[in-house]
């Protein structure tokens, strides 16, 4: 599918206000809501609008602590990293996992209320993931700067 410069201004504000209405959003980029609506289901329609989120603020729903953990496998064969990837995304606490090139195998990304709500979650969770060999632990002591918008040329 081929994304022009309007489709490029849809994206843009539905990813930083995704609770625009069709008219607002309409008037945002100058089309009439007619052509504005059809546009917007022929993205959803195309998965590249995959859904809408509220995004919450981490320290008033008790999940103030964010955590990056490197993981090592055992090996590589594709039946030990879907069986890790198949436990991992089980893991409510978890909120992101890559595959990655380099010194681990996969990174994720984890949220805890503290550092004893991690050791719970290392502890009932983390440690019991299938095919683990090292994982290393790495609290972020602040967030810079978070956005979910994706740059669009």
């Amino acid at each position: 599918m081929e994304l022009d410069a309007t489709d490029h201004r849809i994206l843009r504000d539905l990813q930083t206000s995704g609770r625009l209405s069709n008219a607002d959003l309409a008037e945002r980029i100058n089309l009439s809501a007619s052509a504005c609506h059809r546009r917007v289901q022929r993205l959803e329609a195309e998965k590249v609008i995959k859904g809408y989120v509220a995004l919450l603020d981490p320290r008033k729903v008790d999940r103030k602590t964010t955590v990056f953990v490197e993981i090592t496998l055992s090996g590589q064969a594709d039946s030990i990293l879907d069986a890790f990837e198949k436990s991992v995304a089980r893991i409510p606490d978890v909120l992101e996992c890559h595959l990655m090139a380099g010194t681990a195998d996969y990174l994720l990304k984890v949220v805890a209320s503290d550092t004893e709500d991690f050791a719970r979650i290392h502890r009932q969770h983390l440690s019991r993931l299938p095919h683990v060999s090292q994982m290393q632990s790495s609290f972020a002591l602040r967030t810079v700067f978070k956005t979910t918008a994706l740059p669009l040329s």
